[in-house]
């Protein structure tokens, strides 16, 4: 007989036992120490207690404990994603280029992409995103209103050529997501299914354990009009974000809105003026020293140049405020294209630092904040050696080409309807984007067959969640400082089974026994059997990794077992018949 039908005519509830373990067995063990570099809690307790190592920077192995615990959290998404009646699918991770051509996303999005070429001298990209993939798919099908709408996802290898990989699974260049994307024949059915998405994604964090906030976000180049992060608050978190007292606005700083207050409305225009100024203010901390004004009093320039049209921009704001970059891109229809310029290009338009004007350069594009129209007799905007300009008036002396949102929101702005905003960090766990006609309408053949026989782009919308980020900040939020404290519905075992006085045969074949009670019972467990370990040590990896329950076999608790929750502060003796009814 072979193996396979060996394994079929195993029992049914010793199949399901099968990946239960005695540590002395286990694959990778714990450590003491966290590496040097090591920051985060996640990096540094994943590492000690045996669920990853790195191979190269940002890419990870998970060992066996590692990969139950991810294959938990894939569990609970397969299940709430299926629930809503989406249905799972697998793209290849190597893209042909020319899809990413279509888009112009392989210039967008070039500086994350990885490409390799194969023998044939055919160029691909390792799967960054999958938009361009599900929309190929999706036209090898002739598709009619009849078939919309539907929700496809699948679970991938992700790559992102990342500058800094840093945090351990935090920010890596290679990882595992679950994205879906949903095909709609208008706006209208779209936006049920990112409410629907929305709640969906709420369950399955709320069901790990996650307590997430949904902040609307900026669609970076993935496209499309609107998106939301949702966000696990976290002082380690590199998602910044703005929360309304009410809590009714959250928004990342990316996209946060803020009231310009009115400075000096009321006053006079004053007669424009070229002034004299000492060679030595250069700065806006040199305009406070000398002229005795706050910041909001003074026109500030900020210069950029597109790296792809290499055009350059200069950004014009009220001194007490900053530019914000993702705003000016997406008033220019530049995402990801926009970087701070050098001294040589300002040199190209005749200035340097410190002496940008706020008009009259040629060949650039002037953008202003709204706050410009806040002001009534600006200082500044005609710097020269020793001379500037004085009583300047938006409209009236200078416009730009493009008066917009530009600028920063921070903590204690005011949103638009009076509220104080107050910032927080957090990691974000999943997004939800509106993509609209970004894709169907740049990509050939991405259509289907309306009701009147005529062929219209496919509205769509994805939804993405990150394993190994939610697996880290799962370990972010449920730690203390013996180790990890795993929720029941993701640890790699449910028991941490500690068999101690092993060289006593009796206490050694209790052990043994219950061991094989709760495989008959079908509850996980991981079985510390190891021979000429201390007490000490088996209990510090067991807290280490972070098991629901640990349950002690020794001389001294005789025919009982001693119980502890891993959070527990006392532990419990019982006898095994109940210990194996609670546990069940």
């Amino acid at each position: 007989m072979s193996i396979i039908a060996k394994t079929w005519n195993l029992p049914i509830n010793l199949l399901k036992s099968i990946a239960d373990m005695r540590y002395s067995h286990l694959f990778g063990k714990t450590v003491r120490q966290p590496k040097r570099d090591m920051q985060n809690s996640s990096h540094k307790l994943l590492y000690q207690a045996g669920f990853v190592r790195e191979s190269t920077a940002g890419r990870y192995y998970f060992l066996p404990l590692g990969i139950r615990v991810r294959n938990k959290i894939i569990k609970v998404i397969r299940e709430e994603m299926d629930a809503t009646g989406a249905q799972e699918v697998l793209t290849p991770v190597m893209h042909p280029v020319e899809l990413w051509q279509e888009t112009n996303r392989d210039n967008e999005a070039g500086f994350e992409l990885t490409k390799v070429v194969d023998r044939r001298g055919a160029e691909f990209a390792l799967g960054g995103t999958a938009e361009e993939m599900m929309v190929e798919l999706c036209r090898k099908f002739e598709l009619s209103y009849k078939d919309l709408p539907f929700n496809i996802y699948q679970f991938s290898q992700k790559f992102r050529d990342e500058l800094r990989a840093r945090g351990g699974l935090l920010r890596v260049r290679e990882f595992t997501m679950k994205d879906a994307y949903s095909f709609h024949t208008n706006e209208k059915d779209f936006e049920k299914e990112y409410e629907k998405m929305a709640e969906t994604y709420k369950r399955i964090f709320d069901r790990l354990g996650l307590k997430t906030e949904k902040v609307l976000a900026d669609n970076g180049y993935i496209g499309g009009d609107y998106c939301h992060e949702f966000v696990v608050e976290s002082d380690i978190g590199e998602s910044k974000y703005l929360v309304s007292e009410d809590g009714t606005y959250i928004a990342h700083e990316e996209v946060a809105k803020f009231k310009r207050e009115e400075v000096n409305t009321d006053e006079e225009e004053q007669p424009f003026e070229i002034i004299q100024q000492p060679e030595w203010v250069t700065t806006m901390e040199d305009n406070f020293k000398h002229y005795k004004l706050p910041a909001q009093r003074f026109l500030k320039n900020v210069v950029y140049k597109n790296r792809v049209s290499q055009e350059i921009v200069i950004a014009v704001i009220r001194g007490d405020l900053e530019v914000n970059k993702t705003k000016l891109e997406h008033v220019l229809n530049a995402v990801g294209q926009l970087e701070e310029a050098s001294e040589k290009d300002l040199e190209k338009i005749g200035t340097k630092p410190g002496y940008v004007h706020s008009w009259g350069h040629e060949s650039v594009t002037y953008v202003g904040d709204i706050s410009l129209t806040t002001v009534k007799n600006f200082i500044g905007g005609q710097k020269e050696k020793t001379t500037d300009s004085k009583n300047v008036n938006y409209g009236r002396d200078f416009e730009c080409e493009i008066l917009a949102d530009i600028a920063l929101a921070k903590e204690g702005y005011l949103t638009e309807n009076g509220q104080k905003l107050t910032e927080k960090k957090g990691i974000e766990v999943g997004n939800i984007f509106q993509l609209g006609l970004h894709y169907s309408s740049k990509m050939a053949n991405a259509v289907f067959t309306d009701t009147n026989g005529e062929k219209k782009p496919y509205y769509m919308g994805c939804y993405g969640i990150g394993i190994g980020r939610t697996l880290a900040t799962i370990v972010e939020v449920y730690h203390d400082n013996k180790g990890i404290i795993w929720p029941e519905i993701v640890a790699p075992y449910k028991v941490h089974l500690i068999s101690l006085n092993t060289e006593n045969d009796e206490v050694r074949l209790r052990a043994e026994k219950i061991y094989k009670q709760f495989l008959e019972a079908n509850i996980e467990v991981l079985y510390d059997d190891r021979d000429q370990v201390s007490a000490g040590e088996k209990f510090s990896d067991a807290d280490l990794i972070g098991c629901p329950y640990r349950v002690v076999v020794s001389e001294k608790t005789g025919d009982q077992v001693e119980i502890k929750i891993r959070n527990g502060e006392n532990a419990e003796l019982i006898n095994t018949d109940i210990l194996i009814e609670r546990l069940r």
